[in-house]
């Protein structure tokens, strides 16, 4: 990571708001594909960050991108992933998984865990080049369901 660049950090309680503004613009594209809204779109952010679980990565006041991690048994879920559409492409997604991968092993973990929505074929795309191995596929809540692990 550039050392010029800003970590993620936790999110403050004051920043739900732009927390779930920034997750619904980066979910907003796959709303015709899904037929409804993608999940993070409607998550609880204030209790998201009141459990410790959001965190932003910020520059210059503006919020490039987020992350919603939750503490499994065996390995940490990355439940969450959001770029600002703004800011998509200039490696942000790259940085907060790396981020992501760190905190894992911070937290004693040696297994990282996410899934994504079947129908978002970009990110089915991209976690096997980001080192992930698909495990299943399934339907949970009405979504169907790719899930990814990585050992870190």
């Amino acid at each position: 990571m550039d050392g010029n660049m800003n970590a993620p950090r936790p999110a403050r309680p004051d920043e739900a708001p732009a927390l779930r503004d920034l997750v619904r613009t980066a979910y907003a594209k796959y709303i015709p594909r899904l037929n409804r809204e993608p999940a993070p779109m409607v998550d609880d952010y204030a209790a998201r960050i009141a459990a410790g679980q959001a965190w932003v990565l910020e520059e210059d006041g503006d919020f490039l991108g987020a992350l919603i991690l939750e503490d499994e048994p065996d390995g940490l879920l990355l439940y969450n992933i959001a770029v600002s559409p703004a800011a998509q492409g200039q490696g942000v997604g790259r940085r907060l998984i790396a981020f992501t991968e760190a905190e894992a092993r911070r937290r004693g973990y040696a297994l990282l865990r996410l899934y994504t929505n079947e129908l978002m074929v970009e990110n089915v795309a991209m976690y096997p080049r980001l080192g992930f191995t698909e495990t299943h596929r399934g339907s949970e809540a009405g979504h169907r369901r790719v899930y990814f692990e990585k050992r870190v």
